[in-house]
């Protein structure tokens, strides 16, 4: 079992218009998709398409709360949720012909001094069936900067192994709490480290430094269209994909975590993880819908993916 967190969850929206939008006029919605949004509950789709048994969890509140839970039952997605007086936030993804995707992301709620110490009283109950716990994100305003460091002391007494893949100084303060894994990318080593990254040698540098520095058994930085690097006491890896056609970018990242999860789950070889986790990712990317890779694509992927040991 593994559990995915998502503290800032949201109500995704998808406003698919058939015209430009013009602005200061009406405009009609030719079709709306809506679906249970955040990092962490597109990393359970993914887990969960690899044939392992997830649970979701983290703050939902309101009427959107509601109908959030209800469209994780209608994908089959396990969950328990702390619940919160707010609203869940609502995001909204404007697609048209003329300017492609425009985003109006919700900032949500505020959550109560109480409302955080309840879930984090539950949160041991909640984790208690699974070996691998995955947080993903940002979390709500009113919460503090240090909350991933205090659940990640829970997990890691617990003797789980824990994956954060997060930005800022919910990084920077998560790293002193030594999870199992971290994901950053390119841009988010930049502000961990104050710093422009102008090369891929810059790159292994700084992920060598949270590796030795932090104390954190396997750092992972996707690169994009050139798959990932992982930094681990084994060496230092590539896993570099083969050239597809790309449908959709959204996601790539939050599929490789669930694909790490599930590889720290059954106990893969780095080598191995990384494979299954490139591979996965690039299945995603030939998908309009984020989390909602085929297994076949992955299947197939896997063989071509090349891993080669830099150090």
């Amino acid at each position: 079992m593994i559990t995915t967190v998502t503290l800032n969850a949201s109500i995704d929206k998808a406003y698919h218009m058939t015209e430009k939008i013009e602005n200061g006029t009406v405009m009609r919605v030719a079709k709306t998709d809506n679906s249970a949004g955040g990092k962490g509950l597109n990393v359970a789709r993914v887990i969960k398409l690899c044939g392992v048994d997830s649970k979701a969890t983290g703050l939902v509140g309101g009427f959107n709360g509601q109908y959030l839970e209800s469209l994780l039952d209608a994908d089959g997605i396990n969950h328990e949720f702390g619940h919160i007086q707010g609203e869940t936030r609502s995001c909204i993804n404007i697609l048209d012909p003329g300017y492609g995707s425009t985003e109006y992301l919700e900032g949500g709620c505020n959550v109560t001094k109480e409302e955080e110490a309840d879930f984090l009283n539950k949160f041991p109950e909640i984790i208690k069936d699974s070996d691998v716990v995955t947080i993903s994100g940002s979390a709500p305003k009113g919460m503090g900067k240090d909350i991933y460091q205090k659940l990640i002391k829970v997990i890691k007494d617990q003797g789980k192994q824990v994956i954060l893949d997060t930005s800022g100084e919910y990084l920077e303060k998560g790293l002193e709490s030594q999870p199992t894994m971290v994901k950053p990318n390119e841009d988010e080593i930049e502000l961990l480290f104050h710093t422009k990254i102008q090369s891929k040698d810059e790159v292994i540098t700084y992920a060598k430094r949270i590796y030795k520095e932090k104390e954190i058994p396997y750092v992972v930085i996707s690169l994009g269209g050139d798959g990932a690097l992982l930094v681990c006491e084994k060496g230092i890896y590539q896993g570099k994909p083969p050239k597809i056609e790309v449908a959709n970018t959204v996601g790539c990242g939050d599929s490789m975590v669930g694909a790490f999860a599930v590889a720290l789950e059954k106990k893969m070889e780095p080598e191995a993880a990384l494979k299954y986790a490139v591979s996965v990712a690039s299945a995603n990317a030939l998908s309009p819908h984020t989390g909602r890779f085929d297994p076949k694509d992955r299947d197939e992927i896997i063989k071509n993916v090349e891993i080669i040991k830099l150090a």
